[in-house]
């Protein structure tokens, strides 16, 4: 091979150039992946780049990570977030995905990238990922022999949505005033919680009224 054609060779499988919805093979991703300036989902031979998440999404994961990660110390599972890879077995191999928050109780090395068995995956929806998140993650996530509970998360408004393997994967809906019991786990936590300091109409609004409540309370 010429030098000019290693060159091209190589500036094609540089993660720098690739722009979001490149093609790749498997083996591609997973060789340019560890030096790409930012991280990529790879489902179906396509890339997906993983844009920096708003304030509420960040606080949403946080708020999620750090709960479980409070709940499980002292145990073998361990939550993560955002950069481990969850890999998707499909007919052609694998689809690889970053899940805002996961728990895996197997044992996974600590240089490891991937997550083969997670328990439990929560992602926080945004305007780019939520068509994904309900689709093709989902149908992808529910097929993973682990995986006890899928989690969504919305930041925009608030309600929670739950898929758990033991009803077959029937969702349900929690809101302002519910509480989740994440049964993968073994805990249960507020859907006000959960949306602690997170700022939309739905929280301005519970927050309005707890003010209201209290100052009537003062009052009497």
């Amino acid at each position: 091979m010429s030098s000019n054609k290693q060159g091209n060779t190589t500036m094609a499988l540089s993660a720098k150039s690739e722009p979001e919805n490149a093609y790749l093979s498997e083996a591609e991703y997973l060789v340019t992946e560890p030096d790409s300036e930012v991280r990529r989902e790879y489902i179906n031979g396509q890339l997906y780049a993983m844009a920096g998440g708003s304030a509420n999404h960040n606080i949403l994961s946080g708020n999620i990570f750090g709960e479980f990660r409070n709940h499980l110390k002292g145990t073998p599972c361990v939550t993560f977030m955002s950069d481990i890879k969850v890999p998707l077995k499909v007919s052609s191999g694998n689809n690889y995905v970053y899940p805002d928050v996961l728990v895996d109780c197997s044992k996974i090395e600590g240089k490891s990238y991937f997550s083969n068995s997670p328990l439990l995956i929560v992602e926080v929806l945004s305007k780019s990922t939520r068509k994904r998140d309900l689709t093709t993650k989902l149908l992808r996530y529910i097929n993973l022999p682990s995986l006890l509970e899928y989690v969504v998360v919305e930041q925009d408004f608030v309600q929670i949505h739950v898929f758990r393997k033991k009803t077959d994967w029937k969702d349900e809906f929690y809101f302002l005033g519910d509480s989740i019991t994440f049964e993968s786990i073994a805990l249960t936590l507020s859907v006000a919680d959960i949306y602690d300091r997170v700022e939309n109409e739905d929280m301005d609004e519970f927050r309005q009224g707890i003010v209201v409540f209290d100052q009537s309370e003062n009052d009497g």
